[in-house]
């Protein structure tokens, strides 16, 4: 009996939507430079973790950057709407990978992720996820795309 009711709770883990795979670090290493670059305000450090040309969406507008020098429209764009909005304090946090997918020199990666920031003072969250799109070269992995998918900012409790 003990036997099938570990098996049967075993298996209910398999159902459990979200659960988070063990990273492959190689994977995880442009994600994490950009993510890091970020909140530390590194721009420079930030777009090196993409290769050349990327593809961005994201909740700012005008939502969708491409090509080369896309990742430097994006920033600009953010921090124009921050200061708009009276944003500060941004920083972004990322979990291990819940989807993870490689195919040669292509890899696809889903990682939960909380946008937190301060809104004329007022602490907000904002909890999503980020999908990238990974290009293999010479130099190693690099991020091609991504996209933020969430809900909107709220209040921090």
């Amino acid at each position: 009996m003990k036997t099938r009711l570990a098996g049967f709770v075993g298996s209910l883990s398999l159902l459990v939507p979200g659960a988070a795979l063990a990273a492959d670090a190689q994977l995880m290493a442009p994600i994490h430079q950009f993510i890091d670059s970020f909140n530390k305000g590194d721009v420079k450090a930030a777009e090196a973790a993409h290769a050349s040309s990327v593809a961005i969406i994201d909740e700012v507008a005008p939502h969708i950057w491409t090509g080369p020098g896309a990742f430097k429209a994006w920033a600009s764009a953010l921090m124009a709407d921050a200061k708009t909005r009276g944003d500060t304090d941004q920083g972004v946090t990322v979990s291990d990978p819940i989807r993870e997918e490689v195919t040669g020199d292509r890899a696809y990666i889903v990682v939960p992720a909380v946008y937190a920031f301060k809104e004329k003072g007022a602490a907000m969250k904002e909890a999503g996820q980020m999908t990238f799109a990974l290009l293999k070269g010479a130099a190693g992995w690099k991020i091609a795309g991504w996209t933020w998918t969430g809900p909107k900012a709220a209040p921090a409790s």
